[in-house]
């Protein structure tokens, strides 16, 4: 099918089944993908990428040794990210977060950020993974990855115990549910590595602080962190 065909057919489903914007319900244009333009504008970005010591960094001070840590996006509740995510991590919308994770990896392309070895999505527990049957997480890093041109690591860093539900948890909670649970299924594969750990929404950095552990179990392994989000 040529390239004209198949914007003709694509022309002609969306009359039935229209792209619409996830935030705002418009009809989205051509080129536009999951966000209309003035939604993917308006969105609450970060430049927590730019400054050091940035309000993600404090969050790991006096508790893991990390080398800058970062969030793309501001969550509050009931603003657009919240929708967002649920979209992403409840209702099916991987590709969206994909789509995210590569508006972020742009972000990161002319920084230290970019100079990592591989790029890791904090794991599912298989019990869940099962249940939902995809790692919201793993969709964002990929959209890293292929923007930043480096490679997903989804096979190491693995879960070994199953957290419970961190969403109706008091903040203290969250920080004391997850304190180990993560391992390495090889660890030499991280050795002398400086490792992009990614996960969706950063609260308390309980669990994010568990995988750091887990990873610095290489030798030499040295980890960034960056979430699409950060809870503010």
């Amino acid at each position: 099918m040529n390239a004209a065909v198949a914007d003709w057919v694509n022309g002609f489903v969306a009359l039935f089944y229209p792209n619409l914007c996830a935030c705002c319900s418009t009809g989205l244009k051509h080129g536009e993908q999951y966000l209309c333009s003035h939604c993917l504008y308006d969105l609450p970005v970060t430049d927590f990428y730019k400054t050091k010591d940035n309000p993600v960094e404090q969050i790991f001070w006096g508790r893991v040794m990390i080398e800058q840590a970062m969030a793309y996006l501001f969550f509050k509740k009931g603003n657009k990210v919240q929708g967002l995510l649920h979209q992403i991590k409840y209702r099916g919308e991987k590709e969206m977060g994909k789509f995210l994770g590569t508006q972020m990896g742009n972000c990161l392309r002319n920084t230290n950020f970019a100079n990592v070895d591989a790029v890791v999505p904090v794991p599912l527990h298989p019990d869940k993974m099962r249940k939902r049957t995809y790692n919201q997480s793993e969709w964002i890093a990929a959209g890293i990855g292929e923007s930043l041109g480096k490679d997903l690591n989804t096979n190491t860093l693995i879960r070994c115990s199953r957290a419970t539900s961190q969403t109706r948890k008091k903040r203290y909670e969250r920080w004391e549910s997850v304190d180990t649970g993560f391992d390495l299924a090889d660890p030499d594969k991280f050795c002398g590595k400086h490792v992009l750990l990614v996960d969706d929404v950063v609260t308390t950095g309980a669990t994010l602080e568990a995988c750091v552990w887990a990873i610095q179990k290489s030798a030499g392994a040295k980890v960034s962190i960056a979430a699409l989000a950060v809870a503010s």
